[in-house]
């Protein structure tokens, strides 16, 4: 796998090149195992702000019609509780089995183990590919800054 390397003030990270992103710090690539289906993620900023994760819950049921911008269940972690949303257009795969015994992968293995949901279609319209995820992450640290974070 390629990555493109990403540092700014304190922040670093090793994003996945062939990964698409939306712009709310998730991350969509093909699911190796399923055709048609892609498994979705947080980035390591969204894990960052997060924390390390302690429980994932989905609201939807496998097959059932998702759509982006929609709340499909919550995370929690140590730092936050925050509401998990679908960044695809498409049906309900499933959430990451490997998440009820160790949900800490989220943050340890954020791209490749560490997967949150699966579902058949594509990603949002609004996605980008890792240079577009760049300058938006980019952009946003600086904002940050700016405001005291």
């Amino acid at each position: 796998m390629k990555y493109v390397r990403f540092k700014h003030a304190r922040f670093s990270a090793r994003l996945p090149a062939e990964y698409r992103y939306s712009l709310s710090h998730y991350w969509m690539s093909p699911d190796p195992d399923e055709e048609g289906f892609w498994r979705v993620g947080f980035t390591k900023f969204a894990t960052r702000m997060l924390g390390e994760l302690v429980e994932a819950r989905y609201e939807v049921e496998k097959g059932s019609p998702v759509t982006s911008g929609q709340q499909i269940g919550y995370v929690e972690g140590f730092k936050a509780a925050s509401d998990l949303f679908c960044v695809m257009e498409g049906r309900f795969g499933a959430g990451n089995p490997i998440l009820e015994e160790d949900a800490c992968i989220v943050k340890s293995s954020p791209y490749i183990d560490g997967w949150l949901y699966s579902v058949q279609g594509e990603p949002e319209a609004t996605s980008v590919d890792v240079d577009g995820y760049v300058e938006h992450l980019g952009k946003l640290i600086e904002k940050m800054q700016e405001e005291g974070y």
